[in-house]
């Protein structure tokens, strides 16, 4: 049967994998609306644009790793142990990082994502730079995923 701390883990699992899915399904989308743009008029770029377009996917799948680590920590996945609050609790907060720094890295990825659509659609040797720019964003949901994975395997939960 499921305890109070199976319920906090629960909780850090949806909010690591439903706050960075929803904030890469905004980015996907607003990278995809400059897609089809540029696609309108010059669809020979459809490669090139396309790979910008998915870069905001990453912080859902960051966070779909996490939410599936802390399952797996909570033995959901292999035979339920026993989890006291103070584990829930740990768990809960192991999801928050990639959660929250997910869903917003990922708006913003998009928007720079969409800016470089339209610039390689103007320009498609600047694909590079676009790249580049919107990897930086990248950076930060990276950063949230290796503290939501140290806070899972080596942090608050003993």
């Amino acid at each position: 049967m499921f305890t109070t701390g199976h319920y906090l883990g629960f909780l850090g699992v949806a909010i690591a994998v439903v706050f960075s899915g929803f904030g890469s399904a905004l980015g996907v989308a607003k990278a995809g609306q400059a897609l089809a743009g540029v696609c309108a008029e010059k669809p020979d770029r459809f490669s090139k644009c396309l790979l910008l377009e998915l870069l905001p996917a990453t912080q859902g799948l960051y966070g779909f790793i996490i939410g599936f680590l802390i399952l797996l920590r909570m033995g959901v996945l292999g035979g339920l142990a026993e989890l006291s609050v103070e584990q829930g609790i740990g768990f809960l907060i192991s999801g928050i990082p990639v959660g929250l720094v997910g869903l917003v890295s990922a708006i913003y990825q998009g928007k720079v994502a969409a800016a470089g659509i339209v610039m390689v659609g103007k320009r498609p040797e600047m694909l590079g730079r676009a790249m580049t720019s919107t990897a930086i964003v990248e950076m930060y949901a990276i950063f949230s995923l290796i503290i939501s994975f140290f806070l899972c395997f080596m942090g608050v939960i003993q």
